[in-house]
């Protein structure tokens, strides 16, 4: 009974009837389009851009080289060189990520005990080389530098929920 049922099944082309009618319910519906550069989509306060460094408040870099990202990361994307400084504390004296191999999971913000890296809302970035996608520490802490007042606001409501 159940091959004879198949075999009018497939005889009168449901599956594709049924495909159909998927398609029909949704070609009169309005569409959700975004004119990209003039309207921006919202962003989800959970969504996970550009990578940046974060700063204390005296000036001083927040990271203190425990390489806890370096070995969350699942796609092997950051390297950490550090060194000691003459007050005994650690300090990086590198620290790159390679976009190209990121998978932008969050680990490395979630590894880190001092919140000194981490994802901003940042989208809008692209390289035109394999080098522009390298962020070196200069580079995280330019962006940590520009975009810290989101960075603090999204930190202070996150902290909210917790």
């Amino acid at each position: 009974m159940g091959k004879m049922l198949q075999i009018l099944k497939s005889l009168t082309l449901s599956e594709l009837l049924g495909g159909m009618g998927v398609t029909g319910r949704y070609f009169f519906k309005r569409k959700f389009t975004v004119q990209y550069p003039d309207e921006r989509a919202p962003i989800s306060p959970r969504f996970r851009g550009l990578h940046a460094q974060r700063r204390y408040a005296n000036g001083e870099e927040r990271c203190i080289a425990c390489k806890l990202c370096e070995v969350a990361c699942p796609a092997l994307a950051i390297t950490i060189e550090s060194e000691q400084r003459k007050d005994g504390s650690r300090r990086t004296t590198r620290y790159d990520i390679d976009l190209t191999k990121c998978i932008f999971c969050g680990f490395c913000e979630e590894a880190c005990p001092v919140d000194a890296i981490v994802e901003t809302r940042v989208y809008e970035y692209h390289g035109e080389s394999r080098e522009d996608l390298l962020m070196t520490k200069e580079r995280l802490l330019a962006v940590g530098d520009a975009h810290e007042a989101q960075i603090a606001a999204d930190r202070a409501a996150d902290a909210r929920y917790r």
